[in-house]
């Protein structure tokens, strides 16, 4: 027992742990043994001798001048024997007997010491690297458990799960790589740091490190979206007008941006310039499509509608969408994203709902169709008198016959009213239009017959025409007369 105290010094510097919790482990271990091995209810207490260092164990009494319960009362004069200096009401401590703890009492010391020390040991993990969620650590793969790796920190574990490793990567035992703090978890029972090598910070981190703008604070990191082994957009903005914010992160013939797509396994990179404008921002974030014009939807619920070329369609919504998610992702805005004619057959069927949108059935009412009858087709969804028209009998016979009836009367009244005009109006109007014809005509004909008589009377008369060899009139020639004659 002796040797207690050493080994309680070495265990705790090799957890880095406070001796102290070490030390109250063993006592509480030596309790639940010490009860476990005398089986009786006494109260027991663990202490350490100073000067040997050893650990000795105490059942303490009260003394009472009447012993009610002797198994936490003693008499004045019991305690006496022990103590001399024992007075009423004061307590007594009996030593008890460490070496006559059995094998099984020593088997539960051991259990209940291991889980104090992992506990403390975890608690001590929880303090040093819960305030380093997010901050970039090397690490080195201790183990392989399944799908998830181990890694070691230096003090601690760390685990490394499946849904937080890029698809592009794999690792062998002893590899170094750089991770970033993603959780921890005080009251899980495997390693209690969770790190990540999915999680968009550790892009960040990498772009801090090889970035000097970026760790100056020149240039400002105001977003990131990954998916990892896929795509990464990240936007950046500068504090400085002379310096360019894309240019620096992509660096001298791409050699800064180049490091960190070997890091990540050759994972594409976007680096987009940030705009407090959201209709800017989202032209640069869905590059490298080019957008025709956006909209704002609704700007409380942040939704916006942004409508490309029917070339680009394609190349802005990207492979099974990632370009156009990355792009929601980063601004936290809805997008909907439409083609030219897309968005022209949209307008077109607004246009003709606006133009024709129907009647609704209330107007049937005053056409004689129940009240009652129209609330229940309002109801059942049938708002408009053209919808119900298109209806059949067999899609009414919920409402049963009587009434699917008197639906039909109403719809051929309302329908009525667009029809021809009566056929007796209709024969009238043929009539009048018959009898001006006729009017118009008879004035003609008259005036053809007049023509055709005047003819007929000019061709029997002998003055219309001059006989052949009779002379013109004033000729002065008379009948008998030769031409010529002077008598």
């Amino acid at each position: 027992m002796e040797t207690i105290f050493q080994s309680i010094e070495i265990l705790s510097k090799e957890k880095g742990i406070d001796p102290q919790i070490v030390l109250d482990a063993v006592k509480d271990a030596m309790l639940i043994a010490a009860r476990k091995h005398y089986r009786t209810n006494e109260d027991y207490v663990a202490d350490m001798d100073p000067k040997t260092g050893a650990i000795q164990l105490y059942a303490v009494k009260k003394v009472v001048e009447a012993v009610e319960d002797p198994a936490h009362e003693m008499t004045l004069a019991e305690a006496r024997r022990i103590a001399p200096a024992s007075e009423i009401g004061g307590e007594v401590r009996i030593q008890k007997n460490t070496d006559a703890l059995g094998r099984i009492s020593a088997q539960t010391a051991k259990q209940v010491i291991f889980q104090k020390v992992r506990e403390a040991e975890r608690e001590t993990v929880f303090n040093e690297y819960s305030g380093r969620t997010g901050e970039l650590v090397n690490c080195t793969i201790k183990r392989v458990e399944g799908p998830d790796y181990i890694l070691d920190l230096g003090k601690t574990e760390a685990k490394l799960p499946k849904k937080e490793q890029s698809r592009l990567e794999g690792y062998s035992v002893s590899d170094r790589v750089r991770c970033v703090i993603k959780l921890v978890d005080k009251s899980s029972k495997g390693p209690g740091v969770l790190v990540s090598r999915a999680a968009p910070e550790l892009v960040m981190r990498l772009f801090e490190q090889e970035v000097p703008e970026i760790y100056d604070g020149t240039v400002a990191i105001k977003g990131c979206a990954r998916e990892a082994g896929e795509r990464t957009k990240i936007a950046v903005q500068s504090r400085d007008r002379d310096v360019d914010s894309v240019g620096a992160c992509v660096g001298m013939k791409g050699m800064r941006v180049q490091s960190i797509i070997r890091e990540l396994r050759g994972e594409k990179i976007d680096i987009i310039e940030y705009s407090d404008d959201p209709v800017v921002f989202a032209t640069h974030a869905l590059s490298p499509a080019k957008v025709s014009r956006i909209s704002i939807v609704d700007p409380l619920e942040k939704h916006m509608e942004v409508i490309v070329d029917d070339s680009q369609l394609s190349l802005a919504i990207g492979k099974k969408g990632q370009n156009v998610r990355l792009a929601a992702k980063l601004l936290g805005w809805k997008i909907d994203i439409k083609s030219e004619e897309e968005k022209r057959q949209e307008v077109e069927s607004q246009m003709a709902a606006l133009v024709a949108p129907g009647a609704p059935v209330s107007v049937l009412l005053e056409y004689g169709l129940p009240e009652n009858v129209v609330e229940r087709l309002v109801e059942t969804g049938i708002g408009t008198i053209e919808k119900l028209g298109s209806m059949t009998p067999e899609e009414l016979e919920e409402f049963g016959q009587a009434m699917v009836e008197q639906i039909q009367e109403s719809v051929n009244a309302y329908y009525s009213q667009f029809e021809d005009p009566a056929p007796a109006e209709a024969a009238a109007a043929v009539e009048a239009i018959e009898v001006e014809e006729v009017l118009e005509t008879e004035p003609a004909e008259v005036q053809t017959e007049a023509e055709q008589s005047g003819t007929i009377e000019d061709a029997g008369s002998p003055t219309h025409k001059p006989s052949e060899g009779s002379a013109p009139e004033g000729t002065g020639l008379e009948e008998g007369t030769p031409e010529g004659s002077g008598q």
